[in-house]
């Protein structure tokens, strides 16, 4: 269920002319309905948010969503879009129904991750989709020990490690190999990158898991990606500790898309239109 109405923020893709005029016309439309609109910013007092962009302009703003818990929507201005998931020519259409109450709410596991080593413990930082241990430009392979709750689990000669949400299985973990997890679950992914043995397969884990990464070898330019955006170096002695966030990002769901709509329109997964059955019953 959505809340009433009265303030809405909306965030422009950077660089973009047309998500800046697109954002003009959402300000006038929603005035025209006494909504008050706050462009580009993120303030507590919002009721929710109008993402004009990509999947990366939303993740870039999902932490601070998630933290003031402002429900989100996005409008795909990108190319895939799996959290953009209404279309811009819907945006209208979407936000009366918004409006109107009769949307349905997701929420969405996040990540926390910190780096902890002999410089000291970082702060916090939260992701959607994904926590990347990437081994940069080197050439030669990284190796890597994880634990789960201090339980080790195995050792990796890869490219590196995605540890991804049910929300990321279908970004960086399917490119890997890893399986399509359905967003509502609570857990963990852990997919090899490119990984030396090939026995060396993606692990699903529960979501209350606390998980732990360790370089075994001395490696340089090896570093840990949050959500797209470069967080750390990590170096021999540094520990990564992963875990579920006590906040969770609010999705506002397409009204005419379900989940499995969504995998079949943007991955032409599960076979072509015209070989869809009817309703059983």
């Amino acid at each position: 269920m959505m809340r009433t109405i009265h303030r809405v923020g909306i965030i422009v893709k950077k660089d973009s002319a047309k998500a800046a005029t697109i954002a003009r016309e959402l300000q006038d439309w929603l005035a025209e309905r006494a909504v008050q609109v706050a462009m580009d910013a993120i303030v507590p007092e919002l009721d929710m948010l109008v993402v004009l962009g990509g999947d990366g302009t939303l993740l870039h703003i999902a932490a601070q969503a998630s933290k003031y818990g402002i429900p989100v929507m996005g409008v795909n201005m990108g190319s895939l879009g799996f959290l953009t998931e209404v279309a811009e020519e819907e945006r209208f259409a979407a936000l009366e129904k918004v409006l109107a109450g009769e949307v349905t709410l997701e929420e969405r596991m996040m990540f926390k991750t910190r780096l902890v080593g002999p410089g000291g413990t970082s702060a916090w930082r939260h992701a959607l989709n994904d926590v990347v241990i990437s081994k940069g430009t080197i050439d030669r392979l990284v190796h890597l020990c994880t634990w789960a709750n201090h339980h080790y689990i195995a050792s990796y000669k890869a490219d590196g490690l995605i540890f991804s949400t049910p929300t990321g299985s279908t970004a960086y973990n399917l490119s890997a190999g890893g399986p399509i997890v359905h967003p509502a679950m609570t857990s963990i992914l852990v997919t090899p990158i490119c990984p030396f043995m090939l026995e060396s397969r993606p692990v699903l884990l529960p979501g209350d898991t606390l998980l732990t990464a360790r370089l075994t070898g001395h490696a340089r330019d090896v570093k840990v990606i949050v959500d797209g955006q470069p967080a750390w170096d990590m170096k021999e002695k540094d520990n990564l500790e992963i875990v579920a966030g006590e906040r969770r990002l609010q999705l506002i769901c397409s009204p005419w898309e379900g989940y499995f709509d969504i995998l079949r329109n943007k991955l032409n997964w599960g076979g072509r239109p015209e070989d869809i059955p009817g309703k059983e019953g």
